[in-house]
């Protein structure tokens, strides 16, 4: 049997009111219109539900045994409903973001609470994942958009450019003579390099140029993370090659940093999103401020 929701409302109705008319009343349609949809469904259930004459409406046996389980079941359709419009409207006023560990730690802290200033109503949670994992949680529906330099496509995901970076230099800052706006990859040469491992996606891009430029030779050591490898080049243990993106973390850091030329290599930062998923209310606004934030802080801190 294929009943209406429409059809169990009006039944509920006439059994509540006692009344054709007022049960009309209350479903916003004509008498005449609520008969036919109580005539339909006892139709489709082979039963009468009222005895009806010119003065009185009744709940006839049938009916009677009916009613208890049309109000139960639409109760529950209309508590359910109910729930998954504020999850709905909830879900349409929160933005999940994934960030590698400098972004997630040194950007988006204070560029989320400039932007709450503009639009309070927003939730944005941050997620701190690495390498493929900005893809793969974006691609699982776990993520609504996720933000980095990305090397690998996808045909379910959609690109959005956000900012270009460069790769950099950072050697401890010990020696004046070392503090210079840029260096040439040619002349790490015989520097002690620390690096990141085999397994970061920047990883093979720095190793390429260090291999067209001749720097060759054992790494004094490899580590996941951008932030160890900053401390590392601070305690004196060796140089690094980094993305610019990664300047905020050194904060009270003893390091000097040069930007690399012959060639300069950019780095692409953007904005991932599912392909064909609509992107919650306030993404795009986050989006658009979050590229002038990284402007203003670029400019101070002397990339552009």
């Amino acid at each position: 049997m294929d009943f209406t929701s429409r059809q169990l409302r009006a039944f509920l109705l006439v059994a509540q009111h006692r009344s054709f008319s007022r049960a009309a009343e209350a479903l916003y349609i004509t008498p005449s219109g609520l008969s036919v949809l109580i005539r339909e469904l006892e139709t489709q259930l082979g039963f009468r539900l009222f005895d009806r004459t010119t003065r009185h409406v009744g709940l006839t046996s049938y009916g009677s045994e009916l009613l208890g389980e049309v109000r139960h079941s639409l109760n529950k359709i209309d508590t359910t409903v109910s729930r998954i419009g504020r999850s709905a409207v909830e879900a349409r006023l929160s933005l999940s973001i994934g960030a590698p560990l400098p972004i997630a730690a040194n950007i988006l802290p204070e560029a989320i609470k400039e932007f709450r200033t503009i639009r309070p109503d927003l939730r944005i949670r941050v997620f701190d994942v690495v390498g493929e994992d900005l893809t793969r949680l974006v691609e699982e529906g776990k993520l609504d958009m996720s933000l980095g330099a990305f090397f690998k496509p996808s045909p379910r995901i959609r690109r959005a450019p956000l900012f270009r970076f460069s790769l950099m230099v950072i050697r401890p800052d010990n020696d004046p003579e070392l503090r210079r706006a840029s260096t040439t990859w040619s002349a790490l040469k015989g520097q002690p390099l620390i690096s990141l491992a085999p397994g970061n996606l920047l990883q093979p891009l720095i190793d390429k140029h260090l291999a067209r430029a001749g720097v060759c030779g054992p790494r004094i050591a490899e580590f996941n993370y951008l932030h160890t490898l900053i401390a590392m080049v601070e305690a004196g243990e060796g140089i690094a090659v980094i993305p610019s993106f990664a300047l905020p973390a050194f904060r009270n850091r003893k390091v000097a940093i040069s930007k690399l030329i012959n060639p300069v290599v950019n780095l692409d930062f953007s904005r991932v999103s599912l392909r064909g998923k609509k992107l919650p209310p306030g993404a795009d606004d986050f989006t658009f401020f979050l590229q002038g934030y990284i402007a203003r802080w670029a400019g101070r801190a002397g990339i552009l």
